[in-house]
C-alpha cells in the first residue's frame, strides 16, 4: 500500500465521529541549544478526501526522513494550503530560559500548548450544557458548543496536559496531520537556528541545528557557552569529557534567549501562536 494511503487512511479513521483532526509534533527536544518548537496542523474530512491529500500527500513523511530540500518544498505547500483555507497550521515555542526553568518535558508541553492555542483555546473542548427553554436570551446567544475535534500528539499521551488528546507512538510516520505538524516544527526551528548562527557565529548552529555533534562539542570547548545553549544539557554532555575544573564554564547562567518573531524568521501563513 502506498505510503500516502497509509497516512491519509489512518487519519480518515481517526477523524470518524469528529469534524476536525489536529496533529501535533515537536522539534528540538534533544538539542543542546535553541528553543523547542511544536507544530500543530488542523485538517478536516473534506481536506483528507480532497485533491491534495489524495494526489500529493505521498511526499509527506516524518520530517526526520526527508531531506532539507524536501521539507522546504512540503512546507511551501503547507503555506499555500493554509493561505487557501484548506488547513490551519500554527507553531509554538519554549525558550532556552523556559527549558531551564521547566525541564525539557515541561517546556515541550508548553510549546505544544502554545501551538494548539493558535487554533483553539482549551476551553473550546470543555463539555457544555445547551441552554434549555428557560434560559435567558443572553445565555442563548453566549452559548458555544464543544468543538468537534480530535487531537493526535506524536508519542505517548501527556500527563496533566491542558487539552484532551490521543498519543500516537511514531505518529509522524503514521498520521498525515502529525507528519505535517512535524514538518512545520522542524522547518520553523531550523530557520530559527540559522538566525541564531548569524547572531552567535562559530558554533555551527546552521549546520547541526543545536544538536550534540562532535563539531558542536568542540566549538563549545573552544568558545564557551553562548546564551542559546541549554546549561543542563551541556553539563550532561561534557561530564567525563573535560577537566572537572573547567565545568564552571557551563554553569554560568545564560540570559533568556530572545528568539526572533515569526515575521522575522518565516513570513508565512503558518502562524506563531502567542
Amino acid at each position: 500500500m502506498p505510503k500516502r494511503r497509509q497516512l491519509r487512511g489512518f487519519d480518515l479513521k481517526q477523524i470518524e465521529g469528529h469534524a476536525q483532526l489536529i496533529g501535533v509534533d515537536e522539534a528540538g527536544r534533544g538539542a543542546l541549544a535553541g528553543p523547542v518548537v511544536a507544530g500543530a496542523v488542523l485538517v478536516t474530512q473534506e481536506f483528507l478526501e480532497g485533491r491534495w491529500a489524495v494526489a500529493r500527500s505521498g511526499r509527506v513523511n516524518d520530517s526526520k526522513q526527508l531531506t532539507p530540500q524536501q521539507r522546504d518544498e512540503v512546507f511551501a505547500e503547507i503555506e499555500q494550503l493554509a493561505l487557501e483555507g484548506q488547513l490551519h497550521a500554527t507553531y509554538g515555542e519554549a525558550s532556552v530560559a523556559e527549558i531551564e526553568e521547566l525541564n525539557i518535558l515541561g517546556a515541550t508541553k508548553l510549546a505544544m500548548r502554545r501551538a494548539l492555542e493558535g487554533i483553539y483555546p482549551p476551553s473550546a473542548f470543555a463539555r457544555r450544557i445547551e441552554p434549555d427553554l428557560f434560559a435567558s436570551e443572553e445565555e442563548v446567544h453566549a452559548f458555544q458548543p464543544q468543538v468537534s475535534c480530535r487531537i493526535l500528539i506524536d508519542g505517548l499521551a501527556l500527563r496533566s496536559f491542558a487539552y484532551p488528546h490521543t498519543g500516537v507512538v511514531r505518529g509522524d510516520a503514521r498520521s498525515l496531520c502529525v507528519a505535517l505538524a512535524s514538518i512545520v516544527a522542524k522547518v520553523t526551528r531550523d530557520r530559527m537556528m540559522e538566525e541564531l548562527d548569524r547572531r552567535h557565529p562559530g558554533y555551527g548552529f546552521a549546520q547541526h541545528k543545536g544538536y550534540g555533534t562532535d563539531e558542536h562539542r568542540d566549538a563549545v570547548l573552544k568558545l564557551g557557552r553562548c546564551p542559546a545553549h541549554r546549561g543542563a544539557f551541556l553539563r550532561k554532555l561534557m561530564r567525563g569529557r573535560v577537566d572537572p575544573a573547567q565545568m564552571n564554564l557551563f554553569d554560568v547562567e545564560a540570559p533568556p534567549l530572545s528568539v526572533p518573531s515569526a515575521k522575522s524568521v518565516v513570513e508565512s501563513p503558518v502562524k506563531k501562536a502567542t
